[in-house]
């Protein structure tokens, strides 16, 4: 069962603040937060900092700013606070060695002398080197070092680390929401390090210890961290008891375009497109990854395709709010199998939630792209008529500028080579006439005026309407893409047409 009644649903978010936030994380982030929101339940945010040789300054705030574009803002969090803080592990530090010492002396765990230097020795000596239980009575430790020895080192305060001690061929076999029974054998796995030389746990530690002081009933992470289940299944038992431990799932992976193994960054910037939620600045190297937020997505789009990288409600609708999501969320429907990242699908999905956006919200997000441009907006109310006009054809937030600037002011590129094919003295005449008539305000500014005095026009001279409207959208706009050209003329006002008329029949005669 995915809930039990008596129990109120708790998960966590635990992510390292070390850079930007893959899109994965964010998928976590979204399967985390449909299933705590479907079952009434709380989503918390847990910064898991205790590797401060990794923290990048910035880091956790970016990871906030995430959750807030993306609308899923944490119950519990350093920021929010909540009943079983702190919410960083940096600051719970002070918890985490008293585990691990109930951990030695129940057997379970032991320390380790060995120093960087001697287990770089033993990997050069054994090919795949592993401490295990095949090396471990040949190093430095507590079960391969006399009693006396051990109590020496200690007193001595000589730096040490706590290990795992992973018992001989026992047979661990947990239940996964998404995966069913999993089994492991521990002979395959190593002695973890849980407690480092300066006291701070490691993930496997830490991870356990956070997850049973703060009641979490459900954990939802990558299929990537399977292999270290047996680890944390072990410290579970040993510490809490299994009948605590959170039911968990492992996600499938976001996969390449090709299917070829996890998306990364690198194949982003090989294939050009973002895998980060927002722009990331790294503080250290300076350089700033475009994010999708960047790149022109809504954060209702990059919730819903996001949704749809591993998940479906069981039928082909494919267009989700997030209200939506947490009433259609259940783990069944989440795939076993990797889902392959289709960047093209991805715009796809930011199209359909523009055509259905309100015009004066997608106002307010287009403007700092006008602002960027150097296009000026005098009138807030007519940018917000004009995204009605030209947002069906803009699959990002960037389009709106290539799609509308002309209705702000005239191109000053003109594509002359597709008008002059076809070209003519009868369409100069034509358009001198349309000309003319803009100027001297013989229609007025109403689309469907303004059509009928261009077909009427065209039929007195002997021409085809149809022929006349690529070089007039050219005219108008400098190429051959926009709305309606009658809309177009209608916005930008007759004056304003008939001196792009002149300005093309002026390119038009030089050829």
């Amino acid at each position: 069962m995915e809930n039990s009644a008596d129990q109120m649903v708790r998960v966590r978010f635990a992510p390292s603040p070390t850079g930007g936030l893959h899109l994965g994380g964010v998928r976590t982030v979204l399967f985390n937060y449909l299933f705590a929101k479907k079952y009434k339940g709380q989503f918390i945010l847990r910064i898991e900092d205790t590797d401060q040789s990794r923290f990048v300054p910035g880091a956790e705030q970016y990871i906030l700013d995430t959750l807030a574009w993306c609308g899923m803002t944490p119950d519990e969090s350093p920021i929010h606070g909540g009943a079983y803080g702190p919410y960083r592990q940096n600051e719970r530090k002070p918890m985490y060695k008293q585990y691990a010492n109930q951990l030695i002396e129940q057997g379970n765990a032991y320390y380790a002398f060995d120093t960087a230097e001697e287990l770089d020795v033993k990997r050069k000596e054994i090919p795949n080197f592993q401490y295990n239980r095949a090396t471990r009575m040949g190093m430095k430790n507590s079960l391969s070092l006399p009693a006396a020895e051990v109590t020496r080192l200690l007193n001595e305060n000589i730096p040490h680390v706590v290990r795992i001690n992973m018992p001989d061929s026992e047979e661990l076999v947990f239940e996964d929401l998404i995966r069913g029974e999993v089994k492991f054998d521990t002979s395959m796995v190593d002695d973890k390090v849980l407690l480092k030389a300066d006291e701070m746990p490691t993930y496997h530690l830490a991870v356990v210890v956070d997850d049973f002081l703060m009641k979490i009933t459900h954990a939802f992470r990558g299929e990537e961290w399977l292999p270290s289940a047996p680890v944390h299944i072990l410290v579970w038992k040993n510490l809490f008891g299994l009948d605590k431990m959170p039911q968990w799932a492992h996600l499938p992976l976001i996969l390449k375009p090709d299917g070829n193994g996890k998306l990364s960054k690198r194949d982003g910037d090989r294939l050009g497109f973002p895998v980060f939620a927002m722009d990331w600045k790294d503080s250290n190297t300076k350089e700033t990854t475009i994010g999708f937020k960047e790149r022109g997505f809504l954060p209702a789009a990059f919730v819903n395709l996001l949704a749809m990288l591993g998940w479906n409600d069981g039928t082909d609708h494919e267009l989700f709010s997030l209200d939506s999501l947490i009433e259609k969320f259940s783990l069944d429907r989440v795939h076993k199998g990797g889902a392959k990242f289709d960047y093209e699908k991805a715009k796809w999905f930011n199209q359909e939630w523009l055509k259905q956006s309100d015009n004066a919200y997608l106002a307010n997000l287009v403007a700092p792209y006008f602002e960027a441009a150097k296009i000026e907006i005098h009138e807030p109310s007519y940018l917000v008529k004009v995204i009605g006009l030209v947002k069906e054809r803009c699959q990002l937030l960037s389009d709106f500028i290539p799609q509308s600037s002309f209705f702000f002011a005239a191109p000053t590129e003109i594509d002359t080579a597709s008008i002059l094919p076809k070209w003519d003295p009868a369409k100069v005449i034509f358009f001198t006439s349309v000309m003319d008539a803009y100027r001297n305000q013989v229609v007025t500014n109403d689309a469907t005026l303004l059509e009928t005095h261009f077909k009427t026009l065209a039929t007195e001279q002997g021409l085809k309407p149809g022929d006349l409207m690529l070089p007039f959208r050219i005219m108008l706009v400098g190429g051959k893409f926009g709305p309606g050209v009658f809309d177009i003329v209608a916005n930008i006002e007759t004056q304003d047409a008939a001196k792009r008329i002149q300005y093309c029949l002026d390119l038009l005669s030089k050829n």
